[in-house]
């Protein structure tokens, strides 16, 4: 049976008990009877069930030509250990207390690591346990209730209030409110009605509804999720392979450093055998580097984790390394900077203009057709009769006994009123589609459509402008479509009229100016652009092609996310340069300390303090990463 690392480290740690009471008591002129032979015993134990993977770790090192982290302290260990036993056959003072505790305080950190390691894994799936154990389908016309394993895409579903949505689905009947925060990290419940995405695990707040399954078992968005963020933290951050050179560089450094400090007491300064050795294993134990290499995956494993708490998903420690470097934002118009369906601008005229609008639109399926009627909202129609809809002009009616239209100059021979005309240029100018709106034979007045901005998309640019991004808009859409929408957000450059197969093209022409650019889209036609770009931010909203080609996706269809993916990214990588400096200013600081050279200043680390303060760097370095855990990004300006 394979022991845990913090099972190796209480076991050894209460083999080491009896030589920390004799440490304590040898102040006092006390020795236990038989004492070097306990420790014998007990620091053998430990070597054999502790320290041993650390020199067989060290050995695989050495027979390929190179040094790692673990040759430092199999050095240190072993040369304490073999001395002591020599030692204790010439009738010398012995020192296994400090082969023991040097592994005991190594193995310290790593069982802190693993522990992290663990908690972070079992945290990812426990989401999968807060699914719904089963669901109430329709079989045979009748709700029963069966295993959510049991359920099958196609399956009609009915959820009630306080219960969990089993899988991912699509509502057929009924509305509610979903409390989404486990997966989107949105706080506020989300209204949900027919034709809207329902999202597994998610609560049921208000109103029953029932919906046909889409994805199920490991399709799910959760299971996705979960996926996604551990393959994140498998992954390794490019800055990582600094570290490892690093750590080949340091580790023959420190190995020449420790035989010079052993040469120079012992030769040079004539100090004793025993003293001369300690100050050089002290100098191997101190100089490990384990906090070097704890600083980028314990960091990156806490931030992907943190950052999918809060709706976002950051692939893997490459797209976190370079989202970090960003200079320039590239963004799609439609279904990104926009709401992707047209919306009421501009009502112009009579005051009834709305209400014979929606009343015409109301038997209509054109996107222009249900803007209106969503605009009229409660207001009262009037039923209509002899309805036509003439192919790309509008649509006709009886309105109350009179004659209605609604659409283009082409539909309506009715004469324009001047003011009229002239508010109509106003609006085509601003590059909205303007519908004219007819009755009794009389042109009464105007509507104005267009696919308007997201709610908060200028407080998005704003945010990011002030934070130092380059921001552009890239777009099919014809130039002033592009440049109006571009003006009400605050968006400093436009890119329109662009082919989908061109946009790549475009992504790379920026990056030749040496720009690192991020893409944010959500269509087909922007998977290209997404895949080109230093990084590709997908909208949660957008198809499976855009978030499979995407480094990073946002969970919610809400722009205020790359401000968030941005901030998050930005902090995950900032703490790992911070552990990693940190890492190495304490290993550099400790050598000179532990090779002696403030001993007349009453400076000494003997090997089993060097070991515990390498401990606490290791776990220092932990608790800067676990820190990222209250990490909260910055509002909107």
């Amino acid at each position: 049976m394979k022991l845990s690392n913090m099972t190796k480290f209480w076991i050894s740690f209460v083999l080491a008990i009896p030589m920390l009471i004799q440490m304590l008591l040898m102040p006092f002129h006390f020795m236990f009877p038989g004492h070097n032979e306990i420790a014998l015993v007990t620091t053998t134990l430990i070597m054999g069930l502790a320290a041993f993977p650390y020199w067989r770790s060290a050995w695989q090192a050495f027979k390929k030509h190179a040094a790692n982290m673990n040759t430092l302290i199999a050095l240190g260990t072993s040369a304490a250990y073999f001395y002591s036993i020599f030692a204790m056959l010439t009738h010398r003072p012995v020192y296994f207390e400090s082969a023991a505790f040097v592994t005991v305080f190594v193995l310290l950190g790593d069982a802190m690591e693993e522990k992290m390691n663990h908690n972070a894994s079992q945290a990812l799936s426990a989401l999968l346990k807060l699914q719904a154990k089963s669901a109430q389908v329709s079989r045979a016309g009748h709700f029963i209730t069966v295993p959510v394993a049991e359920v099958k895409p196609g399956d009609l579903i009915r959820v009630r209030p306080g219960e969990k949505v089993p899988v991912d689905g699509i509502i057929v009947s009924g509305s509610t409110d979903l409390d989404e925060s486990l997966v989107t990290g949105e706080s506020m419940p989300v209204h949900k009605q027919s034709k809207d995405h329902v999202i597994g695990a998610t609560l049921n707040t208000t109103g029953t509804f029932t919906f046909k399954a889409t994805q199920v078992g490991a399709d799910t968005l959760l299971a996705q999720i979960v996926d996604f963020v551990k393959q994140a933290q498998a992954s390794h951050a490019p800055i990582q392979n600094l570290t490892d050179q690093l750590s080949h560089i340091f580790v023959p450094i420190v190995i020449m450093i420790a035989i010079i400090t052993f040469v120079i007491w012992y030769s040079i300064l004539a100090a004793p055998l025993v003293k001369s050795l300690l100050f050089a294993i002290s100098v191997m134990v101190i100089a490990c580097p384990c906090a070097l290499g704890l600083a980028t995956p314990t960091a990156l494993m806490v931030g992907t984790a943190k950052s999918a708490k809060m709706g976002v998903l950051i692939k893997n420690g490459e797209a976190l390394q370079k989202a970090s470097q960003i200079t320039t934002l590239v963004f799609d118009k439609t279904g990104t900077i926009t709401k992707g369906e047209p919306a009421v601008t501009d009502i112009i005229g009579k005051p009834e203009v709305l209400q014979v609008a929606a009343s015409l639109e109301t038997a209509s399926e054109h996107p222009l057709a249900q803007a209106i009627v969503r605009r009229a909202g409660s207001l009262q129609l009037s039923p209509v009769t002899d309805f036509k809809a003439v192919a790309g002009k509008g649509v006709t009616g009886q309105l109350n006994g009179k004659d209605a239209a609604i659409g283009s100059t082409k539909l309506l021979t009715e004469d324009l009123p001047i003011e009229l005309k002239q508010e109509a240029d106003t609006l085509q100018q601003a590059a909205k589609t303007v519908l004219y709106v007819s009755l009794n034979q009389k042109i009464i007045g105007l509507i104005a459509l267009q696919d308007t901005p997201k709610n908060n998309a200028k407080a998005v640019m704003s945010t990011l402008a002030k934070r130092g991004f380059k921001t552009i808009m890239l777009t099919g859409d014809n130039p002033a479509v592009a440049t109006q929408i571009a003006q009400q957000v605050g968006i400093s450059e436009v890119l329109a009229g662009v082919l989908p197969t061109d946009k790549s093209a475009k992504i790379a022409a920026l990056q030749a100016k040496g720009e690192k650019v991020a893409f944010v889209g959500d269509g087909i036609n922007d998977a290209p652009a997404l895949s080109t770009a230093d990084i590709g931010i997908a909208m949660g909203s957008g198809t499976d092609i855009a978030i499979e080609s995407g480094d990073i996706v946002l969970m919610q269809d809400d722009l205020a996310g790359v401000v968030k993916a941005l901030a998050l990214a930005n902090k995950t990588f900032n703490r790992i340069k911070l552990n990693l400096f940190w890492a190495l200013i304490y290993n550099t600081l400790g050598i000179p300390i532990a090779a002696g050279l403030f001993v007349s200043l009453g400076f000494v680390l003997s090997p089993e303090l060097a070991g515990l303060a390498m401990a606490f760097s290791s776990i220092s370095v932990l608790l800067s990463s676990l820190a990222l855990n209250r990490m909260k990004p910055a509002p909107l300006a």
